[in-house]
């Protein structure tokens, strides 16, 4: 099985409610774009323009190993329509607030899946009734945490433990996938000197790196001064990235806790637990449940979650009352509820037909609509699992 071979194997289209005016104080525009993530882009732009990145708002990151379609709002007068062969950025129309995920109602997707085989074609098949009468667990995908470091965790623990020295070198020394090499190369140097603040600070590149060594070099111990330098919006998906681990652990032991016949898909941040079929009680409660992301306050919608969600605080050292940050202001955790399970609309599966790309196998076409916030990788890894 092959995703993703091409840009237009994976397309994805916002759907949202737009209050457009004919004048406003916010330009809205469509931005289209290939092999682009979407924060990388916008800055980009507003260095091309230059424009304060702050001015420019979005209401959800997409992937660069697709073709994407979202909206995006610019507190600028300016017409900034542009383009090349990757993104074309058009100016669609004004609004009075910005763009932001409340706006947003899903997104539609158009995905191809490769090189099948054709008893993989009849298993996928089969699939797409299961999920379209049982749904699949909605859970957050990889993308989710490329912030986490495969040796030292998610940023936001070491945080909420108040292991501030370790939490900033997560920040600092942190090494995504998709950044470039020599980014990784420094990232390394820093943690093999880490404590060395003035080797550090002469190695540093970025503006933060720079800052924060530079704080260092005078104050050794300064690490929650450091820790407030990061941008809000930084610091806010760092956060949203350990609640995404929290929810999925959850929803995993929800799961397993109902007695069901579960398969395991690997992730980079524990396994994706799926069911095949669900009994009817199991069925109704699974498709009534909402959980609620981690925050010092939190409405469960039953003991049993409440109860599984306080083991999982136990055996990671922290406490309900750990989310309510004292030293380290700029973002916060707010909790918002999500629901377990999920059900594509629209969902449909064009007949196999062969693959152009891979002689001798198949290729399908799956179209279908997710709820703002729901992974239709998550949607394939189910159809496509063990």
């Amino acid at each position: 099985m092959k995703l993703k071979v091409i840009p237009g194997d994976f397309v994805v289209r916002e759907l949202a409610r737009l209050p457009l005016r004919e004048k406003g104080p916010y330009r809205l525009y469509l931005l289209e774009k290939r092999g682009w993530n979407t924060i990388d882009l916008l800055l980009q732009l507003a260095k091309a323009h230059g424009l304060p990145y702050r001015l420019f708002a979005y209401g959800g990151l997409k992937d660069r190993h697709a073709h994407t379609f979202q909206y995006v709002t610019v507190k600028h007068p300016a017409n900034l329509t542009t383009g090349d062969k990757n993104f074309h950025f058009q100016s669609i129309g004004y609004m009075d607030r910005p763009m932001g995920p409340d706006l947003l109602e899903g997104n539609e997707f158009a995905i191809t899946i490769r090189a099948l085989s054709a008893e993989e074609v009849s298993r996928i098949t089969r699939r797409v009734d299961e999920v379209r009468g049982f749904g699949y667990p909605n859970y957050y995908d990889d993308q989710r945490f490329g912030s986490m470091d495969r040796q030292m965790g998610f940023m936001a623990e070491r945080l909420l433990k108040k292991h501030y020295n370790g939490s900033l070198q997560i920040y600092l020394t942190g090494i995504y996938p998709e950044e470039k090499k020599e980014a990784k190369e420094r990232k390394r140097f820093f943690r093999e000197h880490w404590g060395d603040w003035a080797i550090c600070l002469s190695r540093a590149k970025t503006t933060m790196e720079s800052r924060i060594f530079s704080l260092l070099a005078e104050k050794p111990k300064a690490y929650i001064e450091a820790l407030q330098m990061i941008p809000r919006e930084e610091l806010s998906l760092l956060f949203s990235a350990y609640q995404s681990f929290l929810f999925n652990e959850l929803l995993r032991r929800i799961l397993q806790d109902l007695g069901l016949d579960l398969a395991a898909v690997p992730g980079v941040a524990g396994p994706y637990l799926f069911y095949r079929r669900l009994e009817r009680k199991e069925l109704a409660y699974l498709k009534s449940l909402a959980l609620p992301l981690a925050a010092s306050r939190m409405e469960f919608p039953d003991a049993r979650t409440e109860q599984l969600f306080a083991a999982i605080l136990e055996e990671r050292g922290i406490k309900r009352s750990s989310f309510n940050l004292r030293k380290v202001r700029q973002a916060f955790f707010k909790s918002t509820p999500r629901s377990a399970v999920v059900f594509p609309g629209d969902f449909r599966l064009e007949p196999a037909e062969p693959d152009d790309l891979y002689p001798g196998r198949q290729k399908i076409r799956l179209f279908f609509k997710l709820p703002r916030g729901s992974y239709g990788t998550m949607l394939i890894k189910r159809l496509t699992m063990p």
